[in-house]
């Protein structure tokens, strides 16, 4: 079963005066890249969140935004009396200065001034961080069933672009043996235009035709690439999913594919390579976002 690399989640927990909400967003990554926001008050919990992230989705860019929104009166900020204090004193010996001594609507500008609303320092109890540990939980399983789900379509056209260079292969075998002909006759052909000796070795040449028709003979790459072509339908069925061994086995599969090509020594086996060529190519781009 293959997974994809990309993927969404989004879970909100709600306690009394408590709300959680956790989003993530996957793509594609050779190494696992988790950007995590976290508020400051959290900063503590990041590495075991980041373990729990790490331990569910394994590889990707993963993409973590976790949020908690106190709705309780006693975490609401607080004024700063002192610096409000201060600005009030400030803007109104410059309103004096400027001639200006009987402006009197300093509220609505000193509430608006740097750090006269302060947050008082907020910590997480165990209920709270429960549900942040539920809220993750559910976002990373939607996140996993997303990735699920997209890797299960990707691997209907991956055994569809197999079967097709499989069938392409058996189009092989029946062009193979009138390749082989051609070949030999075109050789012995050519070798009675340039015989001017009747005392020319015949046997010696008949073993020079038969050493290159060895030389262009394609017989285990057609095995080694059916074989593989199998391999990689027997890793898709493995229950854990592995994108790296099976681009290592597409790799043994362009192997098999070009060497046919450079032996092939023929228009119509040619063609049929570049369809294969076309096929495996398809795979490997779908393959950068399997997990």
């Amino acid at each position: 079963m293959i997974k994809s690399m990309t993927g969404y989640g989004k879970d909100i927990v709600s306690l009394d005066n408590t709300s959680v909400t956790v989003e993530i967003r996957t793509l594609n990554s050779k190494q696992l890249d988790i950007n995590l926001r976290v508020p400051a008050f959290l900063k503590e919990k990041e590495i075991e969140i980041r373990k729990s992230i790490a331990s569910k989705l394994v590889r990707g860019k993963i993409d973590v935004s976790l949020l908690i929104e106190f709705n309780d009166v006693e975490t609401a900020p607080v004024i700063d009396k002192s610096i409000a204090k201060h600005y009030y004193s400030q803007l109104k010996d410059l309103a004096e200065t400027m001639d200006q001594a009987d402006f009197n609507n300093y509220l609505d500008i000193i509430v608006k001034m740097p750090e006269v609303f302060v947050q008082k320092e907020l910590e997480v109890g165990e209920g709270e961080f429960k549900a942040v540990t539920t809220c993750l939980e559910n976002a990373l399983t939607a996140v996993d069933n997303a990735r699920s789900s997209e890797g299960a379509d990707l691997e209907v056209d991956f055994r569809l672009r197999n079967e097709n260079i499989l069938e392409l292969l058996d189009k092989v075998e029946s062009y193979d043996k009138q390749r082989v002909t051609k070949i030999r006759e075109r050789i012995l052909n050519n070798i009675q235009k340039f015989i001017v000796d009747p005392e020319t070795d015949k046997n010696r040449l008949e073993q020079e035709i038969i050493y290159y028709i060895e030389k262009l003979d394609i017989t285990e790459e057609k095995v080694r690439l059916r074989n593989n072509c199998i391999y990689f339908l027997e890793n898709l069925d493995n229950k854990e999913s592995s994108g790296k061994k099976l681009g290592f086995i597409t790799q043994e599969i362009g192997r098999e594919i070009n060497t046919l090509g450079s032996k092939a020594n023929d228009s119509d086996l040619q063609k049929i390579v570049v369809l294969m060529k076309d096929e495996l190519e398809k795979m490997k781009e779908q393959l950068f976002n399997i997990l």
